[in-house]
């Protein structure tokens, strides 16, 4: 019975460990989107940002809308001087969003002019698997 039982935890163990590579991955997919797509926004590349974004974003943000609420919400703060993961939490499903694959990654970020931050980015696998930026909010 010992045996059937250890043979029983291989194979569960087997089973999920692809499971967890597989979310860990789509994580550090969607962080490394984060980041890249936050890079722009750092550099004051608003008009790439939103070209770089999900086109969930695309639709509902118009991009004269984008440029004028991120450099209203990011230029007072002054430049980035650090950026932590806090923590990167897989969601299928969130508020005025449709169903999908959604990553919420929270950093805690601290700027010139503002000593402690939190950002909260959300990407999200597009139609076409790559994981874009569908929200970006600061606090």
């Amino acid at each position: 019975m010992k045996n059937a039982f250890a043979a029983f935890a291989l194979v569960l163990s087997g089973l999920t460990a692809p499971l967890a590579m597989s979310l860990e991955s789509r994580e550090a997919a969607a962080e490394s989107a984060a980041r890249a797509w936050l890079a722009l926004v750092d550099a004051g590349s608003y008009d790439a940002s939103w070209s770089a974004a999900a086109a969930l974003f695309r639709q509902k943000v118009p991009q004269a809308q984008w440029q004028s609420a991120v450099s209203g919400a990011r230029g007072p703060l002054g430049a980035l001087k650090s950026r932590t993961l806090q923590s990167a939490t897989l969601a299928s499903s969130l508020p005025g969003a449709p169903d999908g694959e959604y990553v919420v990654v929270q950093y805690a970020s601290s700027f010139e002019n503002k000593a402690s931050a939190i950002e909260t980015v959300t990407p999200m696998k597009d139609k076409d698997g790559t994981w874009r930026v569908s929200g970006y909010f600061i606090r």
